[in-house]
């Protein structure tokens, strides 16, 4: 990338820091880009991504071609299904050239007339980011309360809408995280965030109320509790608070009828042991991992929740797991009968058990190498379960299950013009890792692929949390573009993610995180050795923790790729988990380490891509930040890219680019996102020689 008139590369100035720590003294010569109020490191943010912006100029044609071939993939008026909640039929509209959703409902039948609860390209106004976390109408149907975020910083305002009159009640509530009604439709409780970004309280509030009166129902004092999730159940019975760790969780419970009452403890917190509750008649069923890695199900009274009085409904199986996804499990508990979201050896599967006659049986998939999550299911009596569905080239599809037919009804799959699944080839292989574990890859291509190491490969992955959604084999439309233009493209399910259950979690997190990365690297190996790419074909990508993982592999292997795309990533390792005050540091103690002490510090030393650059060649990188951005801090990229910039010995490409309003995830708007993966994925196909 290059041309008469691209900019020189910005140069850092460099401060030298001396940080002695367990006896070892490391020097960080940008360590001073830490201090976001320093007019110097605006200036340099910014000369960083003008830099982005002139070495990336000759990809513009490409970008826009990308971006058109992304928009017309769109369907850009649609309407989503409708839930339908009591009497009323709720669902969501997005307009043809509006960026956000508006949220609408119908009552009595879906051939009422319409009502607009919230139309987010209005409430956005002229934000150049704009976040509506969650929405919920209260149950008598009259209000509705939403987060919003305008700065990508995860601090949300909760407003309360009156759907009578059209009105805000009364003043936003600042730094919230969630919302959650009580029965009365007159109460809500939310949770806020304390000053390192971590919802903490849970505050009790009437409408018409002044919020700086709310009563405080609850606090989470542990600082290793990062996730605090307020929910209801789905029988409307209870509210639920669960606040959990990398390693534990605890849930309080309060009868929703009775909102002015105090929140109980169901179990109190026990290291290494998670829980989830759930409400069944007259009993709460379990969700626990006690004896249990990959969790299983129990049952106990409500009147005596005792773990004597637990009783086994679906037991732990060492080779399948119950879906532990982030806020909460993926079971969904009805009056008959409940859905569990199960994973086996990387592959996902909806079990139904019955509480009439205790039997179960598996929803019969369209395809095996598929993704499924829960859908929009808020009635605790219906008969027919909505679910999620997508797979490498079938589209993101809504699906109805009736329990009592086991009949299965597709409501809705989401319009992609110009694709034919016919034309690609999907496959699961594996990789053979240092160890000898053998690490799943779910690939797909076009048809009539030859292997002969001349594709452009794309290999991803996440790899940390125990995660599966990151690299779970689910519908991507951006890759559509490059399946078209030869690529073959995979997803690695490496270990410390949850592909493969609690086990594989485990062996890639604290004192075996390094197996994350050489799971990586043999991945790549055996794309290449089995002649689906070589390495000076192959482009890989990752974001978050993904992004440590890119930064890791290309310090380890740089040989490996020809270009790597690093989104919002997590590179200075030993300095940030040193530094306490950053919202993410001390909760992520329990999947990293702790580096104040020693064995967790020598081991962040083997790995973290900061500390470990050294002066020789590096494939072609780009790197994302996001200047607002609150789990991973803007100077950790930008750092690692001076460092990078002043220390390699090569001529390849290596841009930063800010974002300098959004936040973690990027841009907020539909057609602002499509503009973000342009730019990524025109980076890839210009180093790797694909230019139309």
């Amino acid at each position: 990338m290059s041309g008469k008139r691209q900019l020189l590369p910005p140069i850092a100035k460099k401060i030298p820091k001396r940080m002695v720590e367990h006896g070892n003294i490391r020097v960080d010569d940008y360590f001073w880009m830490k201090r976001r109020e320093n007019p110097e490191v605006l200036k340099y943010v910014r000369a960083e991504n003008k830099y982005a912006d002139s070495v990336m100029k000759r990809t513009e044609r490409l970008q826009n071609k990308l971006f058109r071939e992304y928009r017309s993939r769109l369907t850009e008026t649609d309407v989503s299904v409708p839930t339908r909640i009591d009497d009323y039929y709720y669902y969501k509209r997005m307009l043809k050239g509006k960026q956000y959703p508006v949220y609408c409902r119908k009552h009595g039948s879906l051939g009422a007339s319409e009502e607009v609860i919230l139309d987010g390209n209005a409430i956005a106004g002229r934000n150049k980011f704009f976040d509506m976390l969650v929405h919920k109408v209260s149950p008598d149907h009259r209000y509705v309360a939403y987060l919003t975020d305008r700065e990508g910083s995860e601090r949300y305002s909760l407003h309360v809408k009156d759907l009578q009159t059209g009105k805000l009640v009364g003043k936003s509530i600042p730094s919230t995280a969630m919302v959650v009604w009580a029965n009365d439709s007159r109460t809500i409780f939310y949770s806020t965030k304390n000053k390192v970004f971590r919802a903490s309280r849970v505050y009790r509030h009437v409408l018409g109320t002044d919020s700086r009166k709310d009563k405080l129902v609850f606090q989470e004092k542990d600082e290793m509790c990062y996730y605090l999730h307020l929910e209801k159940t789905k029988s409307k019975k209870y509210i639920t608070i669960t606040t959990e760790s990398a390693t534990t969780s605890e849930v309080s419970y309060l009868d929703a009828d009775r909102p002015e009452q105090d929140f109980k403890i169901l179990y109190p917190r026990k290291h290494n042991h998670e829980y989830y509750l759930f409400h069944h008649g007259n009993n709460f069923i379990i969700m626990t991992n006690e004896r249990a890695p990959n969790f299983k199900l129990v049952q106990v009274p409500v009147s005596d929740p005792s773990k004597k009085r637990w009783k086994e409904l679906l037991p732990h199986r060492e080779e399948v797991a119950i879906d532990v996804s982030h806020p909460l499990p993926w079971v969904e508990v009805f009056r008959d009968y409940m859905a569990v979201f199960e994973r086996s050896n990387a592959y996902g599967r909806i079990r139904v058990m019955s509480f009439k006659d205790d039997s179960s049986h598996f929803i019969e998939l369209p395809e095996d190498l598929c993704f499924v999550t829960p859908g929009d299911n808020p009635e605790y009596g219906s008969s027919v379960f909505r679910f999620n569905y997508s797979a490498m080239v079938t589209p993101p599809t809504v699906y109805d299950y009736d329990v009592a037919t086991r009949t299965l009804v597709m409501r809705k799959q989401d319009k992609v013009k110009g694709l034919d699944p016919s034309k690609y080839k999907t496959e699961r292989i594996h990789a053979k890792a240092k160890d000898g574990t053998l690490v799943p890859i779910s690939l797909v291509y076009k048809k009539g692929l030859r292997k002969n190491g001349r594709n452009p490969g794309y290999l991803y992955a996440y790899g940390a949390y125990g995660d599966y959604e990151g690299a779970a084999p689910r519908f991507n439309p951006y890759w559509l573009s490059m399946l078209d233009r030869g690529f073959v493209c995979a997803n690695a399910h490496i270990r410390g993610g949850g592909d493969l259950g609690k086990k594989w979690h485990e062996q890639g997190r604290m004192l075996g995180k390094i197996n994350t990365f050489t799971d990586f690297i043999a991945c790549a190996e055996h794309l290449i050795r089995q002649k689906y790419t070589s390495a000076d074909r192959l482009a890989i990508r990752g974001a978050s923790a993904g992004g440590l993982l890119m930064g890791a592999v290309t310090m380890m292997r740089p040989d490996l790729f020809k270009a790597v795309v690093a989104e919002v990533p997590f590179v200075d390792v030993i300095t940030t988990m040193f530094d306490d005050s950053i919202p993410l540091t001390v909760p992520e103690f329990e999947e990293w380490g702790n580096p104040k002490i020693r064995s967790y510090y020598q081991y962040f030393r083997r790995y973290s891509p900061y500390d470990r650059v050294e002066r020789r060649e590096y494939p072609n990188m780009l790197m994302t930040a996001g200047w607002n951005d609150s789990r991973v801090q803007y100077w950790e990229p930008t750092k690692w890219v001076a460092k990078l910039r002043a220390t390699k010995t090569d001529d390849n490409v290596l841009v930063l680019r800010t974002n300098m309003v959004e936040g973690h995830a990027g841009a907020s708007g539909r057609y602002d996102t499509l503009r973000e993966y342009a730019f990524k994925y025109a980076f890839i196909m210009e180093i790797l020689g694909i230019r139309s």
